[in-house]
């Protein structure tokens, strides 16, 4: 059967040893995309850990930075507000040319999000969405939710950066210092938390694993907002 979704190849995958300094992160995130768009390089995505840091996105308030001198606030560039990142937390950050995929940041996200869903799931985690609500949420005992993962993305003539960042094992006292997207009613947990113990490597493993399931070349034609998405 024929179809007029335009093809897409597997990326680079990248494993950085250590944590990796925000800025220099981010510095690597934008001159991949802009090589990406001049047809330069491959689409990549990247696996990494940050040393305590929180991020702003461009719809962060101050008054949700509760602890400002606690670690360094970075200004992200991404869609949301503030972020935590930190060690025990599997950030990744994907740099994919959406003209190959579809043209679609709407798909896109909802790929971020299904993506980190089916992960959870090969380990018995029931991920959700929440309308209203960014990022990947589970339900604890008593019928409070809490969030498991953030997402964040930003799109620059049709190449996105930034991505998700799933929680590991961190300092979940480290969120503390901040309203974590602005979402004060709900805590945020972790796989340790949950009962789940897992290497980095072995997330790393499920999330190529899945990642090949949901992400196929996208059909849907439609401008992205002029800076960010989340």
């Amino acid at each position: 059967m024929q179809t007029n979704a335009p093809s897409a190849q597997i990326p680079e995958w990248r494993t950085a040893p250590g944590l990796v300094p925000y800025p220099e992160a981010l510095a690597e995130m934008e001159a991949r995309a802009e090589a990406i768009h001049d047809g330069k390089a491959t689409e990549l995505v990247w696996f990494l850990e940050h040393p305590p840091l929180y991020t702003a996105g461009t719809s962060a308030h101050i008054e949700d930075l509760v602890d400002p001198d606690r670690f360094p606030v970075y200004d992200a560039g991404r869609g949301g507000q503030y972020t935590y990142h930190g060690p025990g937390q599997r950030t990744v950050y994907l740099m994919m040319d959406l003209k190959k995929r579809g043209r679609d940041v709407r798909a896109y996200v909802h790929s971020l999000e299904e993506w980190v869903i089916r992960t959870l799931a090969v380990l018995g985690i029931a991920g959700e969405r929440r309308d209203g609500r960014v990022g990947i949420w589970v339900v604890r005992d008593g019928g409070r939710e809490e969030k498991i993962a953030a997402i964040g993305v930003r799109i620059r003539r049709w190449v996105t950066f930034h991505g998700i960042a799933i929680n590991v094992n961190p300092d979940l006292g480290h969120f503390g210092g901040i309203i974590p997207c602005g979402i004060s009613d709900h805590g945020v947990t972790s796989l340790a938390d949950l009962g789940v113990d897992i290497s980095m490597v072995e997330l790393d493993r499920l999330l190529k694993q899945t990642f090949v399931d949901v992400f196929p070349g996208f059909v849907n034609d439609r401008e992205p907002e002029k800076s960010c998405h989340e």
